[in-house]
């Protein structure tokens, strides 16, 4: 039936057409009271010719974040986090990369003083944070935020993890350290079940993250420390080459006429910081990285000159010396990392069962001079009082009947001495 004021369809139209017109008209009404376009100019005004900016019109129609419209931006708060209503810790969620808990956020956290007293099981069962990291990332947030502390690692947020990721090798992993939000502050508490539970489970790996960490903490986790192109300088070693990422452990073997195997290197984990600061990486380990046959001795003696002349001698003289303890274990690419099995009690937390991938006493070779080091272990973080070990990884650290034995030793050689030097 035609209604009024309709013209008659030509003769000939078949039916269906006809519906498909009237179908087409009556959407692009519905569009028009959806967008709302039939109200941009009144009587009164004129309507602008086309898109100006700060107009009325919108270059696109297309959907918006749906918590820009309520959120906050919490860039100029001066009120202690304590004070924070609702809207202001929603935001400060989502500025940590958290945004999936905000819904619950507005639910269950009054203030920011709510989240503050929140316990570990309170984010678990209130606000749904199911995932342990991101638990750890929340709590060691609030941590630094209840002491007023405004550190360096927590700038480093994780979008610059998954580039440091790039910058030590291993871009292999880049989508799990996402996925849990891993940024500065987590890097510098990483514990090796945190490592597991990211999938990382190749040993060679875990010392390369290690020692990653430790160059960060060696340069007050400055964001643009790592060395990426060759510098002006004619000759780097030692301190300078900590500093080196993957690609330009890649250029200097392109410059030492091993070009070659240089694309073997990625994914290996291989960077300044592990070549330098691991006392069991030699340049066996290397050349093992870079798929040169045994049988090539001339090419593995070449690799193992330039090697010594990079790292230093005296660096390299200390590798020897640890290459020859009867515990020493080799670095081997193939080597896994299994979950320590642990008796069912209850853990402390802080306590000597939390093994740091890279304990704060960590030990630096003595040929290494740098600023803010004392007797090898760095003077930015606060050593805790527990020792702690690296476990499952094999590493040469000191345990306590070696530190009870040093000093006994240390004892013994004093009283010898005092026995001398009357005799002198």
């Amino acid at each position: 039936m035609m209604q009024r004021g309709e013209l008659p369809p030509p003769p000939g139209t078949p039916p269906t057409e006809i519906r498909k017109k009237k179908k087409g008209i009556k959407k692009l009404f519905v569009r028009l009271k959806r967008s709302g376009s039939t109200q941009i100019a009144s009587d009164d005004e004129e309507a602008p010719m086309g898109f100006q900016r700060g107009g009325r019109l919108r270059a696109t129609a297309g959907a918006r974040l749906g918590w820009s419209r309520d959120i906050k931006s919490n860039g100029d708060i001066d009120m202690p986090f304590a004070k924070w209503d609702t809207d202001q810790v929603a935001a400060w969620l989502h500025e940590l990369g958290l945004s999936q808990y905000v819904s619950m956020c507005r639910v269950s956290v009054k203030n920011g003083a709510t989240l503050l007293e929140a316990s570990p099981q309170t984010l678990y069962s209130e606000l749904g944070v199911k995932n342990p990291l991101h638990r750890k990332k929340l709590l060691l947030a609030l941590q630094a935020i209840s002491k007023n502390e405004k550190d360096k690692m927590g700038e480093l947020d994780y979008t610059w993890v998954t580039r440091w990721l790039d910058d030590i090798g291993l871009p292999q992993y880049k989508d799990s350290f996402h996925e849990a939000r891993v940024d500065g502050r987590m890097l510098n508490f990483l514990t090796v079940d945190d490592l597991l539970s990211l999938k990382v489970t190749s040993a060679l790996h875990h010392i390369s993250i290690m020692r990653g960490i430790q160059c960060l903490r060696l340069n007050h986790f400055n964001p643009n420390c790592l060395r990426r192109r060759p510098t002006d300088e004619p000759y780097e070693s030692g301190a300078e080459v900590m500093l080196w990422s993957n690609h330009r452990v890649m250029e200097w073997l392109r410059s030492v006429d091993l070009a070659e195997y240089a694309p073997n290197l990625r994914g290996s984990g291989v960077h300044g910081a592990l070549m330098v600061l691991e006392p069991r990486f030699l340049a066996d380990t290397l050349a093992a990285l870079l798929c040169i046959p045994p049988t090539k001795t001339l090419l593995r003696r070449h690799l193992n000159t330039h090697f010594v002349s990079l790292v230093t001698s005296e660096c390299q003289a200390e590798k020897r010396e640890i290459e020859r303890l009867p515990t020493f274990v080799p670095l081997n690419s193939l080597a896994k990392i299994k979950p320590k099995k642990r008796a069912f009690t209850r853990k402390k937390r802080g306590g000597e069962d939390e093994d740091y991938l890279c304990p704060f006493d960590t030990p630096l070779p003595s040929s290494m001079k740098l600023d803010g080091v004392i007797n090898g272990a760095s003077t930015t973080n606060k050593v805790p009082s527990y020792l702690t070990e690296v476990r499952s990884t094999d590493m040469v650290h000191k345990q306590r009947d070696e530190i009870n034995q040093d000093v006994q030793t240390q004892k013994h050689s004093q009283a010898i001495v005092y026995r001398i030097i009357p005799c002198i």
